[in-house]
């Protein structure tokens, strides 16, 4: 087996509260972004409304986009340049006219500006009002419904500590994806909560395996002795090789994917490669210590002294 670290002997688990405060950090910047833009940016697939992919003859501003389709009074639009200065997309807000109309509005009003030349309409999307909002709540339905399986399976294979804080840990994977989507103005659309999903499956992977090797080490003599705290740590460090290796690879496989996915598939590949950073970093530093910290708390309870009432 490749071994990455020899013997190593790293005190993640006496480090824990600095990785506390860097990712109650993190996060609370993400939530002040998201709170400054009301909420993050949602794609057509949650929102609502008219996507039209436009190519043009040569590169163009967008200004001068947003200025031809002033002229029709669609509503606010959101005009991104998608990955050529030739090519962009236009979001549009819902209508009452329908996509046709709403597609030969906007190839119209694009071809009266004879400096924009001869727009080419590539692609068309439309999502109504009603299957944005099952969407969301769906979205919302797969992801409690992802992590009570976790939360069941690791109770029922482990105990119920190890259940509730692998649960945190992907809580708290799930937000820093969030925040850093929200730092850099990505939106939230079906091929970005595939990859939130994935990840939510892959952060508790590597999680188990530690704590399966907490188990193996119970079973080793001279081990029941140690502390709750160097347990944990021990099987951290063991695993050590295999989580950084596993990381790796899949790191590897997402940012390529980024860097030559193209434009669609750039959101997914860039939540995907924050994802494996993260659930590797919670693996490390979150999810065994949330185990040590509730243990110890349970532990300090059980040792302090009961108070006895005298009798008058």
């Amino acid at each position: 087996m490749i071994q990455l670290f020899h013997d190593p002997n790293y005190n993640f688990i006496g480090r824990r509260r600095w990785a506390y405060l860097l990712s109650i950090a993190f996060i609370l910047v993400g939530i002040g972004s998201m709170a400054m833009k009301g909420g993050l940016r949602y794609g057509i697939d949650f929102s609502g409304g008219t996507l039209i992919q436009v190519r043009f003859e040569k590169p163009v501003p967008v200004e001068r986009i947003r200025t031809a389709l002033d002229g029709i009074k669609l509503g606010e639009s959101v005009i991104q340049e998608f990955g050529d200065p030739r090519e962009f997309i236009l979001r549009l807000p819902l209508q009452n006219a329908s996509v046709e109309e709403v597609t030969a509005q906007v190839r119209g009003a694009l071809a009266k500006d004879a400096t924009l030349g001869a727009p080419e309409v590539r692609r068309v999307e439309f999502v109504g009002p009603h299957v944005g909002r099952d969407l969301q709540l769906q979205a919302i339905y797969a992801v409690l419904v992802s992590m009570a399986g976790i939360l069941l399976y690791i109770a029922f294979r482990f105990d119920v500590k190890g259940g509730v804080a692998s649960v945190a840990a992907i809580i708290h994977d799930v937000l820093v994806c969030l925040a850093a989507m929200s730092l850099t103005d990505r939106e939230m659309s079906l091929p970005v909560l595939a990859a939130l999903l994935t990840i939510i499956g892959y952060s508790v992977n590597d999680t188990i395996v530690a704590y399966d090797r907490v188990r193996e080490n119970r079973g080793k003599g001279g081990r029941r002795a140690e502390p709750f705290a160097q347990q944990i740590n021990r099987a951290i460090n063991e695993t050590l090789s295999r989580t950084v290796l596993t990381a790796l690879t899949v790191f590897f496989s997402t940012v390529v994917l980024y860097l030559f996915g193209g434009k669609v598939l750039e959101d997914l590949a860039f939540v995907l490669t924050v994802g494996v950073v993260t659930g590797t970093y919670s693996t490390i530093f979150i999810a065994g210590a949330l185990v040590v910290e509730w243990t110890e708390w349970v532990e300090g309870k059980m040792r302090r002294p009961k108070k006895v009432i005298a009798k008058a």
